[in-house]
């Protein structure tokens, strides 16, 4: 869920210095959302021509690994989880990058179409997505009027079953990547600083309902990467309907530097990428690829 490098796009100022909105940056999640419990609806907000914005961090026209084929990314801003490998706290707080509406965002991606059209298509990751469901639901909506596959990276972190929003975000949504970060409750609060309930339940709510998705899982060395925790995770899997495919993101430090700038301690600090023997590891387990319902080889 990150811009690559010199595959980012910038336009103007679309990233606000790193540390904009700092009182939140690096404040515990707890604390950042008993902040906003009051205002969670201004995430999203309208200009004077009533038209709905949201905020975005930054886009990749040329995405490989961010749904099938090549796809426009659209990074979201704003994020209730503090994960302790995260490495672009910059889309942390929710007044960082620049207000746009859901046309402007579809305006940039179809420069690209001729690139994405054959297979390819548009992702929102973030920061967290969902964390902006109205303007969400509002760019995914002018993307399916022009037939564009639409793909929503996600934690499912503020996934809640009673908003009947969600059915409309099915509804517009053609493959979903869920992020679980780990299946122990107590592991999850130490990695994220936020609860796993919410997590399981989207992944058991888009299994009910016949959604595809794929899993994704970042290997931690000494965080996620335990044989018991992964054995648990695929027994998880086990019992849902929809796994298209399972991926083993292999833990990075290419964030580092955004924390030292920042003057921010790094959380992880001394942990190095994982062997690959862990890697192939942890694949076994969870029998990364494509795997259908059960375990079985599609």
């Amino acid at each position: 869920m990150e811009p690559q490098g010199e595959q980012a796009v910038r336009l103007g100022n679309f990233y606000p210095p790193f540390g904009a909105g700092k009182s939140c940056l690096f404040l515990s999640p707890r604390h950042c959302v008993r902040r906003r419990a009051h205002g969670a609806r201004r995430r999203v907000s309208d200009n004077k021509e009533g038209r709905m914005l949201g905020r975005i961090h930054s886009y990749e026209s040329f995405g490989t690994v961010d749904g099938p084929g090549i796809r426009f990314v659209v990074f979201f801003q704003g994020c209730p989880m503090r994960c302790r490998y995260c490495h672009n706290p910059d889309t942390w707080a929710e007044r960082g990058g620049r207000e746009v509406s859901a046309e402007e965002v579809v305006g940039e991606a179809l420069k690209y179409k001729r690139y994405f059209a054959g297979g390819g298509g548009v992702t929102a990751t973030g920061g967290e997505p969902l964390f902006q469901l109205d303007f969400l639901l509002e760019l995914l909506a002018a993307l399916k009027r022009r037939g564009v596959h639409t793909c929503v990276d996600t934690s499912g972190i503020c996934f809640s079953e009673a908003d009947a929003r969600y059915d409309r975000l099915l509804a517009l949504t053609d493959l979903f990547l869920l992020d679980i970060k780990h299946i122990d409750d107590t592991a999850h609060r130490f990695l994220t600083g936020r609860s796993n309930a919410a997590p399981i339940a989207f992944a058991k709510f888009l299994s009910e309902r016949g959604k595809r998705m794929w899993v994704r899982h970042v290997l931690v060395p000494g965080l996620t990467d335990d044989d018991a925790a992964l054995v648990r995770l695929r027994g998880f899997l086990d019992t849902l309907a929809n796994v298209e495919r399972i991926e083993v993101l292999p833990y990075h430090t290419m964030g580092v530097q955004k924390y030292r700038a920042a003057h921010a301690p790094y959380p992880l600090e001394g942990i190095s990428a994982p062997a690959a023997e862990r890697v192939d590891n942890a694949k076994r387990i969870l029998r990364a690829g494509k795997y259908g319902h059960g375990g079985g080889e599609l």
